[in-house]
């Protein structure tokens, strides 16, 4: 008798320790590369606006793989009307990607957007 009201008790224990610590149990853990704050901007010549439709978007530091990339800066066209360009941060040791914004709308920059002639202005050069 007395082995089997331990053996519940031992029951019990653990099924009250499974419920309790269950979630724990299934937590994730990640890991993360950090590489840093991104060098400073790199100096370069910025040349005259090609048309009043084009916005300069200064050059910047952005993460690839496990080093920062430089991107010139250059003259483009918003993505729509009203935008303006938010410059990639860093901060807190997180680096925020650049994007373009209006006080409705957000589209993140897309780097395929660097090879499109109809939004670049190629003639900087």
């Amino acid at each position: 008798m007395r082995v089997q009201m331990h053996r519940g008790a031992m029951t019990f224990i653990a099924g009250s320790l499974m419920v309790i610590l269950g979630p724990t149990a299934t937590a994730q853990v990640s890991i993360g590369v950090t590489i840093g704050q991104p060098p400073p901007p790199q100096v370069y010549h910025v040349p005259p606006q090609p048309d009043p439709g084009f916005m300069w978007v200064e050059g910047y530091w952005y993460p690839q793989g496990h080093h920062y990339r430089w991107h010139d800066g250059y003259w483009t066209r918003a993505p729509f009307a009203g935008a303006y360009w938010v410059a990639p941060y860093y901060q807190g040791g997180q680096y925020y990607a650049g994007y373009w914004e209006s006080g409705h709308k957000h589209v993140e920059h897309d780097h395929h957007w660097d090879d499109d002639h109809d939004r670049r202005d190629y003639r900087r050069r």
